[in-house]
């Protein structure tokens, strides 16, 4: 076969096995073209992104240079696609700004780079920059959801007639907006009425979100209870005996320095974390996704059959969580790891550290549960698009959190979020004491820490305490039932 064509062949083949999922093999197949055709920017772009699909951030940041290098088309993505891996899987967020502005620089108009430049500068707790950001994106395309959607959780509102509102009434009921942009549209629209106490159009437009969120998500990929219920099952038979302690307290490997920050989504994990970063010895490590990732790769079949897990299993496991971590947040001496749904992996995570640190944010079920339906969650949590569905969550947590209670009982720190913001210092100082720190004044400023927030309490972290969150679901006692209905049948009366 002429060498041209021997190309063109090993590049479709590499395109054919990208489309059947198979990444590895599409790299190699274009890792074999680009030796023998390295001139080629569309065929180092299409290797970088499948690269970052497999994790391999930095091999695949040296590829997007090279189709750079070798003149891309529309080399403002390409910018672009740098910065997405700098800012959300290296921790490099003054680097990603750089390739953004960049961009920008190659096409002022190039409104995906202004929209993640205000998510920077968001993460940061810079409002004056992320306002600037997407305004400048909304000035170039006006019915831009995202953009919208930002600007109105950042800026300062009137009341239920302020213009913001009224523009985003305007754009969630226009004809031919999508499903997912009438779900961020709708989100956004019901957190602008709950915060200038319109309770009824509020909930109104969550309800909307969730039924827009709901019809812009792949068939079949509703919440099965019954499938959560095996997967709960599984976990509790998985790990029936607890993993000892080494009691050496300060080897890496037993995660003597490490802080599991879980619970349900929106129980007050962002505060907690925030608190403990303002700590001298502690670095905050956000929502990673390593136990995620580590469970995809070592035990894929979780959610289908009981899986063996050996000790060599557990081995590799924890060298690839300690060499990702490490290789992130290098000179941490004390790291959190604050991804809440970490709940479902106690037992696993106490399996590969003994001695980590495990911390249990709680807060009342019924104002848990709303604020679960009033945010905007990926697709793969498709239980919080339903408060009944949210209530039987919360059971099978409640039940699945026994569990490792009885198996590590004072291992698991619970920090209660109602009396930590009604009375924050004596619950400070009992979660610093669980894990062998000493006080500091700074964690109880912690709304005034120069650190980076990458969740949906980005701007609620960056103020002092407060607690008109606390009993928040009496503002929608009306729309609640399902909820509380739910939560009775999960947990009993006296839960609630």
């Amino acid at each position: 076969m002429p060498p041209d064509s021997h190309v063109d062949a090993l590049l479709a083949q590499a395109a054919q096995l990208a489309r059947a999922g198979q990444a590895r093999a599409a790299i190699d197949a274009y890792q074999r073209a680009l030796a023998l055709r390295p001139a080629s920017p569309n065929s180092w772009y299409n290797l970088a992104r499948l690269l970052r699909r497999v994790r391999h951030y930095d091999e695949a940041l040296a590829a997007y240079q090279k189709a750079l290098d070798h003149h891309a088309d529309q080399p403002e993505e390409v910018h672009l696609n740098r910065a997405v891996i700098l800012v959300d899987h290296l921790a490099r967020p003054v680097d990603a700004e750089r390739e953004l502005h960049t961009a920008l620089k190659l096409n002022p108009r190039y409104v995906p780079a202004l929209l993640n430049l205000g998510n920077i500068c968001e993460h940061r707790g810079d409002a004056s920059g992320a306002i600037g950001h997407y305004s400048r994106a909304l000035f170039i395309d006006p019915y831009n959801a995202l953009a919208l959607a930002r600007l109105s959780t950042i800026q300062p509102l009137s009341g239920p007639d302020d213009p913001l509102i009224q523009r985003l009434r305007q754009a969630v009921t226009r004809q031919n907006a999508h499903p997912a942009e009438r779900a961020d549209l709708g989100f956004s629209l019901g957190a602008a009425l709950d915060k200038v106490e319109a309770y009824d159009d509020a909930f109104a437009a969550y309800r909307a979100a969730n039924a827009a969120s709901r019809e812009s998500a792949a068939p079949g990929s509703g919440y099965d209870r019954a499938a959560h219920e095996r997967l709960v099952d599984r976990l509790i038979s998985m790990f029936p005996t607890s993993a000892p302690r080494t009691g050496t307290q300060g080897g890496p490997a037993s995660g003597a320095g490490l802080i599991f920050v879980c619970g349900m989504f929106r129980s007050g994990s962002t505060l907690v974390e925030q608190m403990l970063a303002s700590h001298s010895k502690v670095t905050a490590g956000g929502e990673l996704d390593l136990v995620q990732v580590l469970v995809q790769q070592h035990l894929p079949d979780l959610g289908e059959r009981d899986l063996p897990i050996t000790p060599a299993v557990i081995e590799r496991m924890r060298e690839r969580y300690l060499a990702t971590a490490s290789r992130l947040h290098p000179n941490a001496i004390y790291l959190t790891d604050k991804r809440p749904d970490n709940f479902l992996y106690i037992g696993l995570i106490k399996a590969m550290f003994p001695d980590a640190h495990i911390v249990h944010t709680r807060r009342h079920p019924i104002d848990n549960g709303l604020a679960v339906f009033f945010l905007h969650l990926s697709h793969s949590m498709p239980y919080a698009l339903d408060l009944a569905d949210i209530g039987h969550w919360y059971g099978q947590y409640s039940r699945l959190m026994q569990h490792w209670k009885t198996l590590y009982g004072d291992d698991i720190h619970d920090v209660d979020y109602d009396a930590l913001v009604t009375d924050p210092a004596p619950v400070l100082r009992r979660l610093l004491g669980s894990l062998g720190l000493k006080w500091e004044d700074a964690c109880l400023n912690f709304h005034q820490q120069p650190t980076v927030v990458k969740t949906a309490s980005v701007w609620q972290v960056r103020q002092p305490l407060y607690t008109r969150s606390s009993g928040r679901w009496h503002h929608y006692e009306k729309y609640v039932g399902p909820l509380v209905d739910e939560l009775r049948h999960q947990l009993g009366d006296a839960a609630l």
